[in-house]
């Protein structure tokens, strides 16, 4: 399993940005997808989107337009910047990597899962 460390998060208000981190070992070599998850307070833990490290990349519907998510190849790195946060947008955030290229929103196609970091958007 590759070793995978989150950074970032913490508390803002509605309509600012924050920018989470996610470093992977092992990435490019035997993991080539990572995707990102957020777990809401009493909701179960759902998808984001994920991106490929060629760059491609997929968003679920509620964040699509407002989130960007990006790949520095060279540090094994992969960013999830959140745009226009809002108050629903408040749980704790996780990447995983995959060795498929895109690996979708299936939880079963990640096997390395960072710590989890916790974002609370409020007024």
């Amino acid at each position: 399993q590759a070793q995978v460390l989150q950074s970032g998060g913490g508390s803002v208000q509605p309509g600012e940005t924050l920018k989470l981190s996610c470093k992977i070992s092992g990435f490019g070599i035997d993991y080539r997808g990572v995707g990102w998850f957020r777990r809401a307070p009493g909701k179960a833990r759902e998808a984001i989107g994920c991106i490929a490290i060629g760059g491609d990349t997929y968003y679920v519907d509620s964040v699509k337009g407002r989130f960007t998510l990006s790949v520095d190849r060279a540090a094994s790195e992969v960013f999830l910047q959140m745009a226009n946060l809002r108050p629903d947008d408040t749980a704790v955030y996780y990447c995983a990597a995959s060795k498929w290229n895109l690996p979708g929103t299936s939880e079963n196609v990640y096997d390395s899962w960072g710590q989890g970091v916790q974002v609370t958007v409020s007024s």
